[in-house]
């Protein structure tokens, strides 16, 4: 009998002149056996296919950390201790800023209520042994992405905030105009930052002998610069705004120079091993770009939710697909967020924006179709 038989070899048996029934019957029976086999390979593939396709679209763990929230009813977040446009508390003890909005839309996402957040107040130093500790449930304090960060802290990187770089102020006096003017000068820097391995870096390859004179409180930084202790501050360029707009008697007397010395993307973190909270983090961000770029705002919101067509709104504010159930969160988890803080482009235009205090131009943080970088991932 050939090695492999076919239809086409049955045939030719059955035609051939020396018809041999014990061939053309074991040929038949491999032909039957083989075809079974490929069905049964095909239920089994197709059941795995179907068994896959229902594990995926079921609803998610919570995981431990947003179970932790909800038996406490409260987002723990640690914030800066005072960056005016990113966190900063009034006289009244009431927290604002970008960084705190990302706080207050986390809560509204998670536990239907932005004002369910309790603010932890960190210096530099002591941010990242908050977070590891379990201290706080994020960390939301203008803090730059890095490898080292992310590979050796034992923490998650969510999603980029503010996209920021280091800079310069200088009085306006030292007629100083560019950072390679700085060649020899003192520079106050925070101690425990990027900012200051930045400038050790910057000094070096550019042969300029910075001298750096390091302080481990934001406060004593900023007090060395303005009484003249020293010739420049260095923190990313947001900072230094804010830092001039709220520190400075004139801000008219300071210059922040026009170079950037670095890349500071500025953004919240989570413990790592719980990757159904970095998710939540990390997407509830992902959906206030999402809202701005579709046009929902804090005033449409619910308008929107209730007679938009647009199937993309409809994800997005879960009208017409429950979205949440995959985060372990209610079907408006989205919606919740944007009433409560209003979208990406509304919370940067509030707190840092031409028309706040420290008059940030957009830049690099508008969206991606509007001349910047922001970027998010479809919510679908």
């Amino acid at each position: 009998m050939p090695t492999h038989c076919t239809r086409r070899t049955k045939r030719h048996l059955g035609a051939s002149a020396f018809f041999n029934p014990a061939a053309y019957a074991r040929c038949t029976f491999t032909i039957q056996r083989n075809i079974g086999m490929s069905f049964q390979t095909t239920k089994f593939a197709a059941a795995a296919v179907a068994a896959i396709t229902v594990f995926a679209t079921l609803p998610a763990h919570a995981g431990k950390t947003l179970d932790a929230i909800k038996a406490r009813g409260q987002v723990i977040c640690g914030v800066h201790t005072g960056l005016a446009g990113f966190s900063a508390a009034d006289s009244n003890g009431k927290w604002a800023g970008i960084d705190v909005d990302m706080c207050r839309a986390v809560a509204a996402a998670t536990l239907g209520d932005a004002e369910k957040v309790k603010y932890v107040p960190l210096t530099a130093q002591a941010r990242f042994t908050a977070l590891q500790s379990g201290e706080i449930d994020m960390l939301s304090r203008n803090t730059t992405f890095t490898l080292t960060r992310d590979a050796s802290l034992g923490l998650s990187q969510t999603a980029v905030v503010y996209y920021d770089g280091q800079g310069f102020m200088v009085p306006v006096k030292s007629k100083i105009k560019n950072a390679k003017q700085l060649k020899g000068q003192t520079v106050c820097v925070q101690s425990g930052t990027t900012t200051e391995k930045n400038l050790t870096d910057f000094s070096k390859a550019n042969g300029l002998n910075i001298k750096p004179v390091v302080f481990e409180k934001l406060d004593a930084v900023e007090g060395a610069y303005f009484s003249g202790r020293c010739v420049s501050y260095t923190t990313d360029a947001s900072g230094l705004a804010s830092v001039r707009n709220k520190s400075a008697k004139n801000p008219a007397d300071h210059l922040i120079l026009p170079e950037l010395i670095s890349k500071e993307p500025l953004g919240p973190l989570v413990r790592r091993g719980d990757d159904e909270w970095a998710a939540i983090v990390k997407w509830t961000i992902f959906g206030l770009l999402e809202a701005e770029e579709n046009g929902i705002t804090q005033a449409n919101v619910d308008e929107l939710k209730a007679n938009s067509k647009d199937p993309v709104v409809g994800r997005i504010l879960g009208s017409t697909e429950d979205t949440g159930k995959l985060l372990g969160l209610d079907k408006e988890w989205m919606a919740n967020a944007v009433k409560a803080t209003g979208n990406y482009g509304e919370i940067f235009e509030r707190n840092v924006g031409p028309k706040s205090a420290l008059q940030l131009p957009r830049g690099l943080n508008n969206l991606w179709n509007k001349g910047g970088i922001q970027y998010a991932p479809p919510i679908r």
